[in-house]
This record gives structure tokens, sequence and C-alpha cells, in this order.
């Protein structure tokens, strides 16, 4: 695992695979935004990597990964056997008529990442380190609470709670450009048109309208909560990242 504080990145190390194909799941506290953070997260503790969970995962994803990859080139590379295959289902349709199909279509392929079980923990302390035990279990306890709290912190619980009040237009001058999107009721983010699933994805997509997207990614890397600003009664402007934050607050006071 590598990680600098806000990004984590798994990695199976032994995988005879290429360096590049081993990374298995990558992760930024600041910036993903459902429980696939916190499922990530949980796979780093002990009690997970005392089973075969990890491998269990790790050959799901490699098996998706290859299968993926294998649906793409069948689809990008207009392959004649695959052809055939829908005609046989198809069979008013030419082989012309089915090639010019697969040519306007545009077909999203994707394997959800299986969910990670929570796991009891088995307390275990030696003796005479009762005190220290107890201290890194609430320290824990704390971190693990944290990072739950970051991964409850969505649109859709900002909107179920009231912090968020849709349609509410977000909006950023960026590079001289001014850019806005609307939260719909949904949790989804309009930008140009176009509904995503998250700020950070808008606001990628918001930067790669000015800027253009980077070489090794499809739209610019972005933290949408810090990005998109929204008015409050007043008219002032404001990163959405505080109404995340007072979401964060009621949480913890929850807890407390």
């Amino acid at each position: 695992m590598l990680t600098n504080g806000d990004e984590y990145r798994i990695y199976n190390a032994h995988a005879p695979v290429a360096a590049e194909e081993r990374l298995f799941r990558s992760v930024r506290i600041s910036e993903t935004e459902s429980k696939f953070l916190a499922d990530t997260l949980l796979l780093l503790s002990k009690e997970m990597m005392r089973g075969t969970l990890l491998d269990d995962l790790w050959k799901a994803h490699f098996v998706d990964r290859n299968v993926r990859a294998a649906l793409d080139s069948l689809l990008a590379d207009q392959d004649t056997g695959l052809a055939r295959l829908i005609q046989k289902r198809a069979a008013a349709l030419t082989p012309a008529d089915i090639h010019a199909s697969l040519k306007r279509a545009k077909v999203s392929i994707d394997f959800p990442a299986p969910s990670a079980s929570p796991v009891p923990v088995v307390p275990g302390p030696v003796a005479g380190k009762q005190e220290d035990a107890a201290s890194r279990h609430e320290a824990g306890k704390k971190a693990w609470e944290t990072m739950k709290l970051m991964a409850d912190a969505t649109l859709d619980n900002l909107i179920a709670t009231g912090l968020v009040r849709p349609p509410l237009e977000v909006e950023r001058d960026y590079k001289g450009v001014h850019v806005t999107a609307v939260i719909e009721q949904n949790g989804k983010v309009v930008f140009a048109g176009e509904a995503y699933d998250s700020l950070s994805t808008a606001g990628g997509m918001a930067r790669k309208q000015v800027v253009g997207a980077p070489p090794d990614r499809p739209y610019p890397q972005t933290n949408g909560w810090q990005f998109w600003q929204y008015r409050d009664e007043n008219g002032e402007l404001h990163a959405v990242e505080q109404l995340r934050k007072r979401y964060l607050e009621r949480g913890r006071e929850a807890n407390v």
C-alpha cells in the first residue's frame, strides 16, 4: 500500500503481471464520494489481511479487467466473429448493417467493485501492554469513524439532511472562464447538458472544457468539493466543501 495521507493505492506486489497492472484499488479521501472509499480502507485492516478475502477480490478484479479489455477490443476492432454472433440473434440484419450499427454504438462496460464485509475486531492485548493496546484501539476507532463519516458525506446525504437544496447552481471562474453546473435532486451534477455522478467528475469536465485533458486521463483530476462554489442567502460565494464540513461536524457531534 502506498499513500500520501490523502490518496491510498493498493497493489498486488506478487502478481505475475507488468508493474503497471498490479494496481488493485486507488481512492482519495478528499474526492471519493461513495461507500467504495470505506470499503477500500477497510481492506487495509489486520482482520481483512488474515484471510483470503484480498486474494479473492484481486482475482475478481484481474478477471473482470481482462474480460473488459477483451470486450473493448472486440467492439473497437469490429470483430467479424462478434458480428456473426449478433446475426444469429438478429437474422434479418446483414453483416454490413451490424458493422455500421457497432460503429454508431457507444457501449460502456463496467464491473462494480465487490463490497468488503466488515469483520469483527478480536482484541488480543499482550500482558502488561493493555494500556497501550487500548490507546491504539481508541485511536484506530476514531480514525475509522472519521473515514466512515468522509465516505458518508455524499451529495445524496447532504441533500437528505437539507444542507444542499436542489436544484442548486454551482459555479466557478476558472482561468478567466465562468463555468456553471446544477446539483439535481437525484444527486447528479449536470454540466454542459451532461449528468455526472459526482462534483469531482463534473469539475474535471469543466476544467477539460477550458484547458483540455492530460495525456493519461480523460479529464483533469479535480476535487469537486473545492472547485465548485455556491452562493449563500446573501449572495456570497463559498466552496461546496463548506457544506460537507457542516455535515461532518453534525456526524461528529452525533457520535459524542
